[in-house]
């Protein structure tokens, strides 16, 4: 049996006030389509079931050459984030994980990202989720971990401020941190932004609420629960996102 992911302590910036900096990016979404849970986009289905057959497993689907080739070499975990199109809020998540030389689908849920849909320049404030591959080092979140096996800080500086819609409060329950312009190995609310603040940050997988968000891929509550269970630190996980022309190119 792995070893579990070491249960952190807050640290002492781990405070309100740094919440709303480093989720910033995860705040109030402006509005999205609702879909429901188990639906596929096209990116994940359609085509990619026309070419089922002679799909070549050393690849994940869906994935052209430019950010195939960025996945690191000892990742065996991938979770691929396939948007309906550059300025949809709607995707579709699947867990990949890689045995020998060939990769298997694992499960996959309805998700949303950000409410105008992707880029491959994201800047603080634009509602867009960054394109691209990206490592998945730390998590945390507001109610006690579930079984975690990266890292997990517990705390109540990640709920969401209360004038929030009700609809919202229970975002980040739990996160998982996409490592965009953060410093790996800290808490997900940390607010050190290494790019600068204009680069945007705080981008997280986090609880769905049924509509876009500022930039973070929401999903539901008991997918978020299975990858924090199943996301393996020793499997080197990532993230590979965005609309379904980008993820292809």
């Amino acid at each position: 049996m792995r070893k579990r992911g070491v249960r952190r302590v807050a640290a002492a910036w781990v405070v309100a006030g740094s919440l709303l900096v480093a989720s910033a990016a995860c705040g109030r979404p402006d509005g999205g389509r609702p879909r429901a849970d188990g639906a596929q986009s096209p990116a994940a289905g359609g085509a990619a079931r026309t070419r089922a057959a002679t799909h070549d497993t050393s690849r994940v689907p869906g994935i052209g050459d430019r950010l195939h080739g960025r996945i690191p070499a000892g990742s065996r975990q991938v979770v691929a984030v396939y948007g309906e199109g550059k300025d949809s809020a709607d995707s579709t998540v699947v867990l990949y994980t890689k045995h020998g030389s060939a990769w298997h689908r694992g499960r996959s849920w309805s998700a949303h990202n950000g409410t105008r849909g992707w880029t491959t320049h994201h800047r603080e404030g634009d509602k867009r989720s960054p394109v691209g591959v990206f490592t998945l080092s730390d998590a945390g979140g507001v109610l006690p971990d579930p079984g975690s096996r990266l890292p997990y800080t517990r705390s109540a500086a990640f709920a969401a401020p209360r004038w929030w819609a009700k609809a919202y409060r229970h975002d980040f329950d739990y996160v998982i941190a996409i490592d965009y312009n953060r410093v790996k190995g800290t808490a997900p609310n940390d607010p050190t932004r290494p790019e600068g603040a204009a680069a945007g940050g705080g981008i997280w997988l986090h609880l769905d609420h049924g509509s876009g968000t500022s930039a973070c891929v929401s999903l539901p509550k008991a997918a978020m629960e299975y990858l924090l269970r199943t996301l393996d630190p020793q499997l080197r996980p990532v993230v590979v996102m965005g609309d379904g022309a980008a993820l292809g190119a």
